[in-house]
């Protein structure tokens, strides 16, 4: 197996009516559990990586350790560029072996982030690549990406129609009153909106900053068009959490196969909770 572009994972996703979970992933553990977790249950996933993360762990390096998880697990990966505003940063990791890619210049006006959306659909299609954009703007926080509640907005259902119309784009992030990082109180999601939004849209559709948010709503999303589910912060917690307890106990511990350990197991629940909560077990 090998790394592919999300087009067609999501379109299946589209056709049977579960969703694909997109785990963020660090480095060569966070991508083992992932791969592992998802053959085990049979299940499409998408690997995301912020700017920051391909800062840390090295564009190589990354795209060597996930297409050799998808090679060991004989599963299909998708490596995926999550929150990328640079059009040459873009070009450089498509071209190093990465087909999936969000462009997220959902801060700039309408006609700006279109126009650019657009030049980088037409770079990444010519490279057999797929393109996410985001049209709203969600509040909170995802490495680098801060928006304050006074920036954050959402997304515009007859916008979005001619957004996508315009750009070509392969699925679209929605604003419907998620936020990246932890809620302090459960979020309010604007299904209504959402449903208005899936009505004038036809391309698979996509809820960032769903750690936090109960099973439920999540499903409600899904049925109401959204295709591809963002979960990252839960799994920063899960893992460092768990590692955390484990020094605690174990003072003396210094060598990261022992602590690893549990904190790959604590992660590796997140994943395959959320991988039901997608209903994307079994869809392999």
């Amino acid at each position: 197996m090998y790394l592919i572009s999300s087009h067609e994972m999501l379109k299946d996703a589209q056709r049977r009516g579960y969703a694909v979970p997109a785990f963020n992933i660090h480095n060569l553990e966070t991508v083992e559990v992932v791969a592992r977790t998802a053959a085990k249950l049979h299940s499409p996933v998408i690997l995301a990586a912020t700017p920051g993360t391909y800062r840390h762990a090295g564009v190589e390096y990354l795209v060597s350790i996930c297409a050799s998880a998808a090679h060991q697990y004989r599963i299909p990966l998708v490596l995926h560029l999550d929150h990328h505003e640079d059009e040459q940063d873009i070009h450089y990791k498509v071209e190093a072996g990465i087909h999936s890619a969000m462009i997220d210049v959902s801060h700039l006006p309408f006609e700006e982030n279109v126009a650019k959306v657009q030049r980088v659909v037409t770079f990444c299609h010519r490279m057999g690549a797929s393109v996410e954009a985001e049209l709203g703007q969600l509040g909170g926080q995802e490495d680098d990406l801060i928006v304050d509640a006074a920036n954050a907005h959402l997304t515009d259902p007859d916008k979005a129609a001619e957004f996508v119309a315009r750009t070509g784009i392969d699925s679209l992030a929605v604003a419907i009153g998620t936020a990246h990082g932890l809620y302090k109180e459960e979020p309010r999601l604007d299904f209504d909106r959402l449903a208005a939004i899936r009505a004038r849209v036809a391309v698979p559709l996509v809820l960032h900053g769903a750690s936090g948010i109960p099973d439920r709503d999540v499903r409600r999303c899904i049925e109401l068009g959204v295709c591809k589910v963002n979960v990252a912060t839960e799994l920063k917690i899960a893992f460092s959490d768990a590692m955390k307890a484990f020094l605690a106990a174990h003072p003396d511990a210094s060598d990261p196969r022992q602590y690893l350990v549990p904190a790959m197991a604590a992660m590796e629940e997140v994943v395959a909770a959320k991988i039901r909560m997608c209903m994307s077990d079994g869809k392999l």
